[in-house]
């Protein structure tokens, strides 16, 4: 299903980038979509991949390759764009969320930097509105195999 968004003068604008990039615009926050040319592709990429990937998963296996993928990026990344908060880091919340909120505890240990990533992200100013909360665990948990 694509989005579409009635503005009051002109055509209707179809798609979820489209819509995204617009309403940015609108609210005057370009900082969003990347101050550099390097961080602007970076944030386009990554709301490519949520219309391609994220959107386009339907099975287990893809969510599992996708948050695989999404860990071993965020390793050295406090958000999507490096070091700064964009679009990309809002719609891949949403994104995640279905997926996120199914997440057993071990699952979002295995996926620790997601889980760091996507905590950061509901807990920024306006982001989560009437989401629900994800729970992550504080302490690291450990199993008893010696």
């Amino acid at each position: 299903q694509v989005p579409v968004l009635q503005t009051n003068n002109g055509p209707g604008l179809t798609g979820l980038m489209t819509i995204a990039a617009h309403l940015v615009k609108q609210a005057k926050k370009d900082q969003l979509l990347g101050s550099t040319a390097e961080e602007k592709a970076v944030v386009q990429q990554w709301l490519e991949y949520r219309v391609t990937r994220l959107d386009g998963s339907c099975s287990k296996e893809d969510t599992r390759i996708i948050l695989k993928d999404l860990n071993v990026y965020l390793e050295d990344k406090v958000y999507l764009a490096g070091n700064i908060f964009t679009l990309a880091d809002i719609l891949m919340y949403y994104g995640l969320h279905p997926v996120m909120v199914d997440l057993t505890v071990q699952e979002k240990e295995k996926y620790l930097n997601v889980s760091r990533w996507f905590n950061h992200i509901q807990h920024y100013p306006g982001v989560r509105q009437d989401m629900s909360n994800v729970v992550f665990i504080k302490n690291r948990l450990y199993t008893n195999a010696h």
